[in-house]
């Protein structure tokens, strides 16, 4: 069981997907919250079929993305010192609309999303 987060920003940069192998693509995205003086560009991925997804969207525009925290330990394969790995996963975006940095409303903290826990098949359809 995971819990879900949102943050929202504005999106800073797309990378293009990566095939890692045979079965798994991702593509990474950076988006830019606000925190005070000192912005955060933070880095964020989607998989699989979710790819296609940043095709609609360009550098520039206020985005609320809602992700899943995930990390795993692994073992290197040089040495065999243990390591860890984090993830933010990406399982749905949304444009803000008419979002400019003024106007009123504050998505700058990473908070968890109502219900706390993402759906692997969602419905976009807002009724």
């Amino acid at each position: 069981m995971s819990t879900t987060y949102e943050a929202s920003g504005t999106l800073y940069a797309i990378m293009d997907t990566q095939q890692i192998s045979d079965t798994f693509k991702k593509r990474e995205f950076v988006v830019e919250i606000p925190d005070g003086n000192y912005p955060q560009t933070v880095k964020f991925q989607v998989t699989q079929d979710k790819t296609a997804m940043l095709d609609n969207y360009q550098v520039g525009q206020q985005v609320k993305v809602f992700f899943n925290l995930r990390g795993k330990e692994y073992t290197r394969k040089a040495d065999g010192s243990k390591d860890f790995f984090t993830n933010l996963d990406c399982w749905r975006m949304e444009r803000i609309e008419g979002g400019s940095s003024g106007s009123g409303t504050d998505y700058s903290q990473i908070a968890p999303a109502a219900g706390g826990q993402a759906k692997d098949d969602f419905d976009d359809v807002p009724f």
